[in-house]
């Protein structure tokens, strides 16, 4: 039976090696037995750009370019650790990107998939931030100074997120959930799949439904299995 599975939020690092660890092993014995891969989003805990290098870099590229060299279709959406993921990595490694909004066919339901930092709108501070790293003049510009330049930016716009995190009200970094509704409403779907919040669930409204992925810890890899015969739900 064909199948398809979605994950997001693994925030792999150099720190964490049985994050890498879980990541390998999925890619390596599980993927294979997919028709398709999709990746919501943080798969790395930040990201400077496309030349850099170092042992998880070459692994997670090895591991998706074997995975869609055996003809299995992985495709990723950029999340708010990784929107500068580019061409050459993809490239590299035989993925595709996608927008911050697509809609697939997932055997014969019209899904939404997201990474879901775009749906939590009442973070207004986040979405400012947001705005302006999306600028293509500001990533042209970031992605042009030197790799230890940038990796001094990034500790510090992390360190400042976890600061800014540890004083936000839960409800804040969740979802809006009128927000969220209508844009399922304007892209004619009752299904949407997004990750970013870490709350792991699915919800249902009114005949629509909303899967919500969670992210990856040393014990727990959260895979979402979508089957031909319609059945999703999380790998247990």
């Amino acid at each position: 039976m064909k199948k398809t599975y979605f994950i997001a939020d693994l925030h792999l690092s150099e720190t964490q090696p049985k994050l890498t660890a879980l990541f390998l092993d999925f890619m390596h014995n599980l993927a294979p037995t997919a028709e398709a891969v999709y990746i919501l989003g943080d798969l790395f805990d930040f990201w400077i750009g496309d030349d850099e290098q170092s042992r998880l870099i070459t692994q997670v590229k090895n591991a998706i370019k074997h995975l869609t060299g055996q003809g299995i279709a992985c495709y990723f959406i950029h999340g708010n650790r990784d929107f500068l993921i580019g061409k050459r990595f993809a490239q590299e490694t035989g993925m595709t990107l996608l927008p911050d909004y697509q809609m697939i066919n997932l055997y014969g339901m019209p899904t939404l998939l997201c990474h879901g930092d775009t749906l939590c709108i009442d973070d207004v501070n986040y979405q400012q931030f947001r705005l302006k790293v999306h600028q293509k003049w500001r990533q042209w510009l970031f992605l042009h100074l030197p790799l230890k330049v940038r990796l001094k930016i990034a500790e510090k716009i992390r360190a400042k997120s976890r600061k800014d995190k540890a004083h936000k009200a839960d409800e804040i970094m969740d979802v809006n959930l009128p927000f969220t509704l209508a844009k399922m409403q304007q892209c004619n779907t009752l299904l949407l799949i997004h990750g970013h919040t870490h709350r792991e669930a699915i919800h249902y409204y009114e005949g629509k439904k909303r899967i919500v992925l969670g992210d990856w810890r040393t014990n727990y890899a959260s895979i979402l299995v979508a089957e031909e015969n319609g059945e999703i739900d999380f790998l247990k």
